[in-house]
């Protein structure tokens, strides 16, 4: 469980700050910037996961960078995190009524205490569901690391049923326990999106 949580945490982690400059190139009023943002995000999206881990874990080594399994698996699942949060962030953004750009502008506010003090808080609320659903899917995602030899619970699952032959009780706990994590997860990201509402929404 403890490795499963690191890679879910650690790629969501990644990807959270990672996606920040994506998405402001995505928005950006210079068409090669927005180019280099699209192309990051499909090609990121379009290809499976297990294809960008096997990259990072054995076509690194090839050219004499080494990474352990579980620094690959966190990497990489902190890249994918990346081109999906990026658009969840722009969207976000897009969602804050024009006027509220307009009328910091108007009062003197300069960019960085722009999207501080009025678009961010307000795009928060609508970045919060998509984020932490997305976690959520994130954690099931983490699966594909034990294809690396990563020992989270899927790879820890599939090691006992080779030993013991009992595959159906064994990926029946294993199951079990990502139900156990995924439920609180999706409860907590339920009560901070109802807290970040009632704060930061606009009256």
């Amino acid at each position: 469980m403890q490795v499963t949580l690191i890679l879910t945490f650690g790629g969501f982690a990644i990807g959270a700050v990672a996606a920040v400059p994506v998405a402001a190139l995505r928005r950006s009023r210079i068409r090669a910037a927005r180019i280099a943002a699209v192309a990051y995000i499909e090609t990121l999206r379009g290809v499976p996961p297990i294809a960008w881990l096997f990259l990072l874990y054995f076509g690194l080594a090839q050219v004499d960078i080494r990474l352990s399994s579980l620094t690959a698996g966190v990497l990489g699942l902190g890249l994918i995190a990346a081109a999906y949060l990026a658009e969840i962030y722009r969207a976000g953004l897009r969602a804050v009524a024009r006027g509220q750009l307009e009328a910091g502008r108007a009062v003197g506010l300069d960019t960085l205490r722009l999207y501080r003090h009025v678009i961010g808080p307000q795009a928060v609320v609508t970045i919060v569901p998509p984020a932490a659903a997305f976690l959520i899917g994130l954690l099931k995602d983490s699966a594909v690391a034990s294809l690396i030899g990563v020992g989270d619970v899927t790879g820890l699952a599939f090691r006992l049923t080779q030993q013991e032959f009992r595959g159906l009780a064994i990926f029946t706990a294993a199951g079990l326990i990502y139900l156990a994590l995924s439920i609180p997860m999706a409860v907590v990201a339920r009560w901070v999106g109802a807290r970040l509402t009632t704060r930061l929404a606009p009256a």
